[in-house]
């Protein structure tokens, strides 16, 4: 790593990502889906660790601490997340560990189960040592207003401190949302507020030595920001030169700058929030559902007592599926668009490919909170189904033939977001944006025919899927998306430029 910090140099890069000096070992968790970091932060001469920001998969943690020989004594997370599901307070309890959290902010924004017997309530100032390794609360609001973030100082080997763990405070090349309150939570007028703390807090943190590394609770792909960097860990000096947040010429054109154009928030975000402050349930080890007989998923569709989705690719989907299933394809959107589509109030069952998919499939759902799992069905259930009747095909278009599709039907959609769809679209197109589909439904025809597209195809696969399920009973999914069409030439005369 170019630049690297003086206290980590000579350390040992150890094939699992962790790194070993004299007396820290820290190691980095990162969960692709959600764009999630979490770490594990130790000291090998007192054998202990601290986990910081952990998500429900708490015995990924237990396993990584046990395999370098060190006992997780701490748990802590910077604040109260509203894109995945903490697994702070479980993690804590099955370790034997205290919990430190937040005990900043306002009334509004506390911890319900600050009381319980292991919990220690953190402040501005306060310190968490871990044999030589010490962590300082600082207090970082702006992104939520109790927000913390803990500078990392290795004792042992200098009293200048190494980095800071700046969960949604700080990312590489961007910095925290400060709209999350209100546009996910719903508590008004605290955006510009967050935006005011957020600058203030910068300016704190720009007074420390620009050596100061910085370990982010995010990457590239979360929503909680609008340009997060892939690169797993910063430096302030290079933030400072680089990052537009720190360029600002006032806090006033700050405000401005960080409020614009960040992205919708998924609709989970404001059930995480709410989760998350009341205390998550435990979740126990991660496995697979309950494999459901064809007859009992058939009886589940047929008498609509759970959600079905199938989480097979686009393509195959297209091909056959189960009438009524959703399309949410088990990839890297995945969660996301769970949580946008899925709902927390209704039992869910899901077609998968076999039993090692299905057990991916819980572990990221139980990741955004989605538990009530009454169990998955293999390929088997469609065979039994086409064996007695037609299996449902997705109607497509493709690119070459998207100036036809587009003229011949009644409805146009482009689910993509409002920023894609500035950038350029297809003529005549109405943008509704594929995670507040389900709410705009009423403004579509029920027996017109509608054609859908997105960038490349995913997004616009799960949204025919949803209408079908609704009862549209023509619908087009436009195969490659907007991007096919601009290599087809299929968009002269038809895509409109941004500006």
């Amino acid at each position: 790593m170019a630049g690297i910090h003086p206290a980590l140099a000579g350390s040992r890069h150890s094939r699992e990502g962790i790194i070993h000096n004299l007396d820290v070992i820290l190691k980095r968790f990162y969960d692709d889906k959600l764009a999630q970091a979490s770490y594990l932060v130790g000291c090998p001469g007192a054998e202990e660790c601290l986990i910081i920001d952990p998500n429900r998969d708490v015995y990924a943690y237990l396993e990584a601490a046990e395999q370098e020989g060190l006992r997780i004594v701490g748990v802590t997370e910077t604040h109260i997340h509203a894109d995945f599901l903490s697994g702070a307070r479980e993690l804590a309890r099955v370790a034997g560990a205290a919990l430190y959290v937040s005990d900043e902010g306002d009334a509004d924004w506390k911890y319900a189960f600050a009381d319980e017997p292991n919990v220690r309530l953190v402040k501005d100032g306060d310190v968490i040592r871990v044999g030589a390794v010490r962590l300082d609360v600082l207090h970082t609001p702006g992104h939520t207003p109790e927000h913390i973030s803990f500078l990392l100082t290795d004792e042992a080997a200098s009293s200048e401190p190494l980095g800071v763990f700046s969960g949604d405070f700080v990312f590489v090349g961007d910095v925290g949302r400060p709209d999350l309150l209100e546009k996910a939570a719903g508590v008004s007028g605290t955006m510009e507020a967050g935006a005011k703390q957020l600058y203030e807090s910068l300016q704190r943190l720009g007074a420390y030595p620009d050596s100061l590394l910085i370990f982010p609770g995010h990457g590239a792909g979360s929503a909680c920001g609008k340009g997060l960097g892939g690169v797993p860990v910063s430096s302030l000096g290079y933030e400072k030169r680089v990052g537009w947040a720190w360029k600002a010429p006032s806090a006033q054109e700050f405000v401005q700058a960080v409020l614009e154009g960040q992205p919708d928030p998924p609709r989970y975000f404001k059930e995480m929030k709410r989760m998350n402050k009341e205390g998550p349930a435990p979740r126990g080890r991660i496995h697979a559902p309950k494999r459901l007989s064809p007859e009992a998923l058939f009886a589940h569709l047929a008498e609509n007592t759970a959600i079905v989705f199938d989480v097979r690719a686009p393509e195959e989907f297209a091909q056959g599926h189960l009438p009524g299933t959703l399309n949410l394809y088990e990839g890297r959107t995945f969660p996301t668009w769970a949580g946008w589509l899925l709902p927390y109030d209704r039992p869910l069952a899901f077609i998968a490919h076999d039993e090692e998919e299905a057990r991916q499939v819980a572990k990221d759902l139980a990741l955004i909170g989605l538990d009530d799992l009454v169990g998955w069905a293999g390929e088997e259930a469609l065979e039994a189904w086409r064996s007695a009747r037609p299996l449902e095909a997705t109607q497509t278009a493709d690119a070459a033939s998207a100036k036809v599709a587009c003229s011949s039907a009644d409805v146009v959609i482009d689910v993509r977001t409002p920023n894609e769809y500035d950038a350029g679209h297809l003529e005549g197109a109405r943008n509704i944006p594929l995670g507040r589909l389900p709410e705009r439904l009423s403004e579509l025809p029920q027996e017109g025919s509608i054609l859908v597209y997105c960038q490349t195809g995913g997004r616009s696969s799960i949204a025919t899927s949803l209408l079908l399920r609704a009862g549209f009973s023509s619908v087009v999914n436009l195969d490659g998306g907007y991007s096919a069409c601009v290599g087809h030439g299929q968009t002269s005369g038809a895509a409109v430029p941004s500006g």
